[in-house]
Order: structure tokens, then C-alpha cells, then sequence
């Protein structure tokens, strides 16, 4: 049992600079609950994936046997990304709304952005003279189109 100890005293003197680097207590307490936890684990299946990592979704990366990272899947471009390729485009050859945009992304990038997430980065483009913001004369709402 003494053995077990000065192993596991031996490890969390490695993990410490790591887990002080927290400055709230709760969550270094948690970090370390969670260590423990899948190294009990991981002693108990003798080297196999630990429980712990295979019910909560993470899985081995690149073949390696003790390298766990959690998988999502593949990740979405996000909203400024996908502006900056339709303005690649000729998408903003005719004025669009911010509601139009916004729907052409779900249709096409199976990204739902709301209107919102779209209008600082719309802006920021118009001020950068990449895109002109225009009044619409019909419902008096801002059109993008490109400078």
C-alpha cells in the first residue's frame, strides 16, 4: 500500500505546477478528482482506455494507446470564415441583408448563425471597404454589397 502512495505522491508533485496555474480551488480539485479517478481506472484495466474516458466521449488519438483527446468530430467554420469566403465570391456582386446572408449559410454551410453573430463582422468589413452597407428603400433596413 506504502508503494501505491509514494507513486501517487510522485505524480502529483509532476501535476502541480499544472494544476495551481488554476487560480479557482474548485476546479483544481476537480482536475485532480478526475486524474485519480483514471489513474484507479486505468490501473484497474491493466493499460486498457480507462472508463472514464471511454463514457465521456474521448477517444485515442493518432493510434496512440494513453493519448485521449475528446471527439467532436470535425469542426464548422464559423461565421467569419465563411463571410470572408463568400466575399471571395461573387455572393456580395448583389446587395444582401443580413437575414438573406444568414440563411444562405444554413442552406449552404449548414452553419445557423443568427443575425446578431453576423452584423459586428458585416460592419467590420464595411469599415475595412470591403463590403458597402446600404439602406434598403423598400423596408429601410441595410443591404451589403461588395465595395
Amino acid at each position: 500500500m506504502s508503494k501505491h502512495i509514494e507513486k501517487l505522491k510522485k505524480q502529483l508533485l509532476e501535476i502541480s505546477e499544472v494544476v495551481n496555474a488554476f487560480k479557482s480551488e474548485a476546479v483544481q480539485v476537480k482536475i485532480v478528482d478526475r486524474l485519480l479517478d483514471a489513474m484507479i481506472e486505468l490501473e484497474k484495466t491493466d493499460g486498457e482506455a480507462p472508463e472514464i474516458f471511454v463514457r465521456k466521449g474521448y477517444k485515442a488519438r493518432n493510434g496512440e494507446e494513453n493519448a485521449y483527446a475528446f471527439g467532436r468530430g470535425p469542426k464548422k467554420p464559423g461565421a467569419t470564415k465563411i463571410l470572408n469566403q463568400l466575399l471571395s465570391s461573387d455572393f456580395f456582386d448583389t446587395p444582401r441583408s443580413i437575414s438573406s446572408i444568414a440563411t444562405y449559410c444554413k442552406d449552404t454551410y449548414d452553419s445557423d448563425f443568427k443575425t446578431s453573430e453576423l452584423s459586428g463582422i458585416l460592419l467590420k468589413l464595411a469599415n475595412e471597404h470591403k463590403l458597402r452597407r446600404e439602406r434598403s428603400n423598400e423596408n429601410n433596413r441595410f443591404e451589403y454589397v461588395r465595395a
